[in-house]
């Protein structure tokens, strides 16, 4: 086998190792970006709760805490 030979087979084995990673990486970013969609959502799901706590008449009664206990 000539060394250019060789070297096409080089390069072909790196090629196709690069695009195994590629996919792998790709596969990834793809379950990253799911979880901070859900992650976004939550937040803003908290962000509405922690409104409507704030504006709401019932959630803002002021009830005296309990005293705490003494030791």
């Amino acid at each position: 086998m000539n060394t250019i030979e060789h070297r096409v087979m080089e390069l072909e084995a790196k090629v196709a190792f690069q695009d195994e990673t590629i996919e792998i990486l790709n596969d990834e970013i793809k379950v990253h970006q799911q979880i901070l969609a859900k992650m976004k959502r939550q937040t803003e799901l908290l962000a509405e709760k922690i409104k409507e706590a704030q504006t709401s008449p019932s959630m803002m009664s002021e009830v005296p805490e309990p005293p705490p206990p003494h030791y």
